[in-house]
């Protein structure tokens, strides 16, 4: 009983904080780009897993 309590309490606390989805990531990442060259070079940069951890 006492575990079913922390477990709602440390998932309310963890919903508190949204949670960037990968797609949201790659996507900021890749508006940041100046040029098409650096816009392709951030898309080559995520298609070899830049973001792999999300």
């Amino acid at each position: 009983m006492t575990t079913n309590r922390y477990s709602k309490f440390f998932g309310r606390v963890a919903g508190a904080f949204p949670i960037a989805s990968r797609r949201k990531v790659e996507l900021d990442y890749l508006n940041q780009s100046k040029s098409i060259a650096e816009l392709e070079h951030h898309q080559h940069e995520i298609d070899t897993g830049k973001f792999h951890s999300f």
